[in-house]
């Protein structure tokens, strides 16, 4: 008998008097040792699937069919009974860790938590085993992260807490909804050889809910592709892969960011350089608040950047990446030389740096989270023309414009960011930017929230905007393939230090440093 089974299961939402069916007739079983992957585009139905197994859906959802585990019906259970199977017998890796770990908590609380609630634990034994969860899924220095706050932790760390606290109780299926997608390669690896370790250690039933189907040939025994709420095609993943039937299982294998950047035209001019850029934030202690040490988020990193140029920064989570871009636009202190269109920016004024800002523009990782819910696109991407003495005039104008020139239907400028899909919401991120005409943009992981099919969209998107515009990109991502289809030049980041840098060719066909190698050999 199969550990997980659902049966012609169906979820109807209603809302204002409409009834929308997210999922239609989805079957599938999970056996004990075994790995079956839900894959599709977001909107297909993959985690509103998932969340169905244990009723964690919200009171306007109405569910039909059959879940049952171990052949006890998990639909219309006590909330007694659901509450004994989750976490404990059924437990959850989610997208986003941000939204699932408590603010207020430290890491060791929330953990500690989990093991006391479901493993009777006394919280002055828990500490052994929270550290050799969290040395198990890859966090450094895992004692001195016990009093850390979520806020404190890059996305990977925050990721692998959550991942430690879904294996806390060890369950008897673990249902992974997306779980490396913030993960760095190297990582991201590690995490996918542990999760099939501990599959076959503890005889373990997995689901794994992804976008990427690199990691579903590496770890799936069967394979559900879903589409519009439907299971479309499954069968076992060899032979998905090698002989796919459906035409939306086709496109989805044919997915993946490809090609090379235009190359830079000769005589270039440069448009950025930094010259041994150090950021060391001081780690203070006691009532004084005096300095013991440093954490060396970036030390002596530098390059230069012309005129239509893309400098990819790869590297783990905690290695320096954002800091260092955040550095380069003076958002966050840092010594060491940043020379801009010839001009030292180090030591402007305030006055100067609000002034500078307009060519100098970023567009961050979450397409919902930096895009303020309370404003329309409209408002959104003109904001910058406020700032920046635009006018008022011609706003609508030039925001149609923009958006046409990224993909976006000018007609919608009055929705709001919930009313877009993720990848409608990263065109409206960019267009943001692009609006002001920059000189230089910082891309920081733009693609790594987004499906496979909607990645290579942005990526000829933001290529085609650098060919018309003549931008200069620093391209931080943790997914080698979109930064070898992005860059022309690479810096390989490891703790702070840059530990290789070159052309991308060169740097993707023969790395000189270990981890450089292990970085590359670690692509899914």
């Amino acid at each position: 008998m199969s550990i997980l089974e659902v049966k012609d299961l169906t979820v109807s939402f209603r809302q204002e008097g409409k009834v929308n069916r997210a999922v239609k007739g989805v079957s599938f079983t999970v056996d004990r040792g075994e790995t079956v992957a839900l894959v599709g585009e977001s909107g297909s139905g993959k985690s509103v699937t998932a969340m169905s197994t244990v009723s964690l859906l919200g009171e306007n959802a109405e569910v039909g069919g059959s879940v049952t585990y171990e052949g006890t019906e998990m639909i219309g259970a006590s909330e007694a009974e659901l509450q004994r199977v989750r976490g404990n017998d059924i437990s959850f890796i989610f997208q986003e860790p941000m939204t699932s770990l408590n603010p207020l908590h430290t890491i060791e609380k929330q953990l500690s938590e989990s093991l006391m609630l479901h493993q009777g634990i006394a919280a002055d034994q828990a500490r052994g085993q929270v550290l050799e969860l969290l040395d198990k899924v890859g966090i450094r220095d895992a004692e001195k992260r016990l009093t850390s706050y979520p806020h404190q932790l890059s996305g990977g760390q925050r990721q692998r807490v959550m991942i430690a606290m879904a294996l806390a109780n060890k369950p008897d299926v673990l249902i992974a909804d997306e779980p490396t997608t913030a993960l760095d390669v190297t990582i991201q690896a590690q995490i996918l050889d542990l999760l099939v370790e501990l599959k076959e250690s503890e005889n373990m039933g997995l689901l794994f809910i992804t976008h990427d189907l690199g990691i579903v040939q590496k770890l799936a025994d069967k394979v559900c592709v879903m589409k519009d709420g439907e299971v479309v095609e499954a069968g076992p993943t060899a032979e998905i892969f090698a002989n796919p039937q459906h035409e939306y299982t086709q496109m989805l294998l044919s997915a993946r960011a490809a090609g090379v950047p235009t190359p830079v035209p000769e005589g270039a001019e440069t448009i950025l350089t930094t010259d041994s850029l150090r950021i060391w934030f001081p780690i203070q202690r006691g009532f004084f608040k005096r300095t013991v040490g440093h954490i060396k988020a970036v030390n002596d990193a530098s390059f230069s950047l012309r005129a239509g140029e893309t400098l990819g920064v790869v590297g783990e989570s905690g290695s320096g990446k954002t800091t260092l871009a955040l550095a380069v636009m003076r958002l966050i202190a840092s010594e060491g030389g940043i020379n801009f269109e010839g001009r030292d920016i180090r030591n402007i004024s305030t006055k100067e740096l609000r002034a500078l800002r307009k060519d100098m523009q970023i567009v961050f990782q979450d397409p919902f989270g930096s895009l303020s819910p309370r404003m329309s696109c409209a408002q959104i991407i003109a904001e910058g023309l406020s700032v920046h003495g635009g006018g008022k005039s011609d706003q609508r104008t030039k925001v149609a414009a923009v958006m046409e020139e990224v993909g976006l239907d000018p007609a919608t400028m009055d929705r709001y960011p919930h009313e877009f899909s993720g990848g409608q919401r990263q065109r409206i991120a960019i267009a943001r930017a692009m609006i002001l005409n920059p000189r230089l943009v910082v891309l920081d992981e733009p693609t790594s929230a987004l499906d496979m099919t909607v990645q290579v969209q942005i990526v000829d998107l933001l290529r085609d905007l650098q060919q018309k515009h003549g931008l200069t990109y620093l391209f931080i991502s943790h997914d080698l393939h979109v930064v070898r289809a992005m860059s022309h030049k690479m810096i390989v980041m490891q703790q702070g230090d840059v530990v290789e840098a070159g052309p991308a060719d060169a740097l993707f066909n023969n790395p000189q440093t270990d981890y450089a190698k292990t970085l590359l050999a670690a692509t899914v």
